[in-house]
């Protein structure tokens, strides 16, 4: 079953009286439970593609269907609810409240979906319990390690039960031991049934995916399957 289909997308930007072609005809699907890396060097596009699969930003022409529905003409409040609803995102930066503990970081995509306070409570404790993190729910992010504060936004990205999981260099602020085991919660994930998209430039971090899609130039110039036993960490 397709969750994501891009036929034909570009996206155009203006610079001064230059177009700046960041995506260029890009092509491809994703299957329901499939787990790909985009990779590519800077300037290549992936950060655009993503935004675009995130509903962040919409294509200059092109058709994307998520989950059968056409999205890339939808209005600002109806991209907003695919992404609290479909979408579950986690960067590189972490983006987590600075002031509020782990608990609260997790609980807020709850607050926007209108659930109660004892479930998003219970939610959020069991989500950072699974990650590793239940003796660490009222801890402020400065109280927690890189990794650490990767697992809250993870569980961040899960509260809301999202079809996809978008993963923007989760591994880019951290150490490799802390990368690797990122990586790690990632393919417990997917064994779950999880279908995540994850943009890195490291060759040893796409290849936890089954799938690794190259952009140069705003173009995909290859999408190859990785060989079973690489993805055996």
């Amino acid at each position: 079953m397709e969750m994501i289909k891009i036929e034909n997308i570009t996206k155009t930007y203006k610079m001064g009286l230059i177009d700046v072609h960041a995506l260029n005809d890009v092509s491809f699907t994703i299957k329901k439970n499939e787990f790909v890396s985009i990779m590519g060097p800077s300037g290549s596009g992936k950060s655009t593609l993503m935004n675009i699969i995130g509903c962040l930003d919409t294509p200059t022409s092109g058709k994307y269907f998520l989950d059968d529905i056409s999205v890339e003409a939808m209005g600002d409040n109806d991209l907003a609810k695919i992404r609290n609803k479909k979408i579950g995102f986690v960067f590189q930066t972490f983006n987590l409240l600075p002031r509020t503990d782990a608990l609260k970081n997790v609980e807020l995509p709850l607050i926007y979906s209108g659930v109660s306070s004892k479930e998003r409570h219970r939610k959020a404790k069991e989500l950072l319990t699974n990650v590793g993190l239940g003796d660490r729910i009222n801890h402020n992010p400065s109280e927690l390690s890189g990794g650490q504060r990767q697992r809250v936004a993870i569980a961040r990205a899960l509260v809301n039960d999202p079809a996809i999981i978008l993963a923007d260099e989760p591994t880019g602020n951290l150490d490799s031991k802390a990368g690797e085991e990122i990586m790690e919660i990632f393919s417990e994930l997917h064994k779950k049934g999880a279908t995540i998209i994850l943009v890195t430039h490291e060759r040893y971090v796409a290849e936890f995916a089954d799938r690794i899609i190259h952009l140069f130039d705003g173009k995909i110039v290859s999408d190859e399957n990785v060989p079973k036993n690489n993805r055996e960490k």
